[in-house]
């Protein structure tokens, strides 16, 4: 019989925190998505209708990604002041000269919503990165953890009923076992 040695509890806690903080992490992003859809029409609702208009649009190569991101920059008035914004091409790109409606936070000029229901800025990148590294500190978490909970102690296996030694009477030919009884032919 081989002795076991008693599994340490901190290899175990340490892959269920891991589990926590990749879960936590893949949340993030979808968490802050419905908050800035709540944002968006809460702009939309309290914010101070203007008319942007598209000023350039720059397409950079992709980097290290697999394809490459455009942003479309808009200039608009305000209060008798002109600012400009950025914005990511995500669904709709507009071109140079094409002008938008937009609304825009009376608290901060710099913040607005367009008519194709784009947030200003690049709004939730940090958050999206975050969650891909949560997905893939589950990946490895998740099956390290299960690895550590003894299912064989919960739910034992079953051991293959075992064969009789018993020696064969007879003439030494094999006979099978049955549940029924041996009708004896003497």
């Amino acid at each position: 019989m081989i002795a076991q040695r008693p599994s340490s509890v901190w290899p175990t806690l340490g892959a269920a925190l891991l589990v926590v903080a990749g879960g936590a992490l893949l949340w993030l992003p979808l968490h802050t998505q419905h908050a800035l859809d709540d944002w968006e029409k809460e702009l939309r609702g309290t914010g101070t209708p203007a008319t942007a208009k598209v000023y350039d649009r720059v397409t950079k190569s992709g980097g290290n990604r697999t394809s490459a991101s455009t942003t479309m920059y808009f200039r608009y008035e305000l209060a008798g002041r002109t600012y400009e914004q950025e914005v990511g091409c995500v669904e709709v790109c507009r071109w140079p000269g094409d002008e938008v409606r937009i609304w825009v936070n009376p608290d901060d000029p710099g913040d607005f919503v367009t008519d194709f229901d784009q947030l200003s800025g690049h709004r939730g990148r940090i958050q999206g990165g975050l969650g891909v590294v949560g997905f893939g500190i589950l990946v490895v978490a998740v099956p390290l953890l299960l690895s550590r909970i003894p299912f064989d102690r919960w739910f034992p296996r079953r051991t293959p009923p075992r064969r009789s030694s018993a020696r064969i009477e007879g003439n030494g030919r094999f006979t099978s076992r049955s549940k029924h009884k041996r009708s004896s032919r003497r």
